[in-house]
């Protein structure tokens, strides 16, 4: 009777220890893949323009200058801008090729829905020169004023939006009881009417969840935007970057942080509401 309990007070010890090892490993890579935020914080508010270690003091005045700056307020706008409408006309793409194929067998279903999410699989350098050449061409062919246009730079990032928004709603319909909206028929509904009622509710955590981050992956794109910006249309990305060229002081880390916390609070409004923490 006492080898028997010291072999399951052994074997208890012994999961004990598996399962402190394992949240420790997971708390480590957590800190690991916090480490940039923490730092790019930290340094946002040092005092002095150059960054040293140790700072000689800490200070918020390159929040305000961030703020103040025109230059990143007008790219924060059209970054915002591009960005809502190419997560708009995405969904509208996304949603009815995700209820294709979900509920639809099809010739080249397979290589449709791998063609929907080939843009997160193309590196952003060979995606945004493809489109420069594809907008050049087409402006050549049909006189139609792409370039440098408002309309071309979100046709670019509306690709960056569908891949997201595809996956995410795919993956909210897959888990969809469909006999609910058949139910809803068999009560008089119209198949239009049943999925508006029914399955538009079910499934609106994954259209949340893809527009959210279809939104913040074009908010955040550089590469597709270099192709496709003229001079005067600047992102915020790429007024970043061109500041960059010129000053190495905490402000780019301060639009960081404010990026990251508006990002943040509208993720947190959003689940608070819709749970997308339920799809994500």
């Amino acid at each position: 009777m006492s080898a028997a309990r010291a072999s399951a007070g052994s074997f208890l010890g012994g999961r004990r220890l598996g399962r402190w090892a394992l949240n420790g490993i997971a708390a480590l890579a957590f800190l690991f893949l916090l480490l940039p935020l923490i730092f790019v914080t930290w340094l946002s508010f040092y005092e002095q323009e150059i960054p040293t270690y140790p700072p000689a003091g800490y200070s918020t005045q390159w929040y305000g200058q961030a703020i103040a700056n025109d230059r990143f307020i007008d790219a924060f706008v059209l970054s915002a801008q591009v960005g809502i409408a190419a997560t708009v006309i995405g969904l509208l793409v996304a949603i009815p090729a995700s209820i294709a194929l979900t509920r639809y067998r099809f010739m080249g279903r397979g290589a449709i829905s791998n063609l929907l999410l080939m843009p997160l699989v193309i590196p952003g350098i060979v995606l945004g020169f493809s489109l420069y050449i594809f907008q050049v061409e087409t402006e050549i062919a049909t006189g139609l004023p792409l370039m440098g246009s408002f309309w071309g730079l979100v046709f670019g990032h509306i690709l960056l939006v569908i891949p997201w928004s595809v996956r995410l709603i795919t993956a909210s319909l897959i888990g969809f009881d469909r006999t609910q909206e058949e139910a809803a028929m068999n009560l008089g509904a119209t198949p239009f009417t049943a999925f508006r009622r029914v399955t538009m509710p079910a499934i609106l955590p994954g259209i949340v969840a893809g527009a959210m981050f279809g939104f913040v992956s074009s908010f955040g794109n550089l590469e597709v935007s270099l192709f496709l910006v003229v001079p005067g249309q600047t992102t915020l990305p790429i007024a970043i970057l061109q500041y960059l060229e010129w000053k190495i002081d905490p402000t780019i880390a301060a639009i960081s942080v404010l990026q990251i916390l508006i990002i943040i609070a509208a993720m947190l409004i959003t689940d608070r509401f819709v749970r997308i923490s339920r799809v994500v």
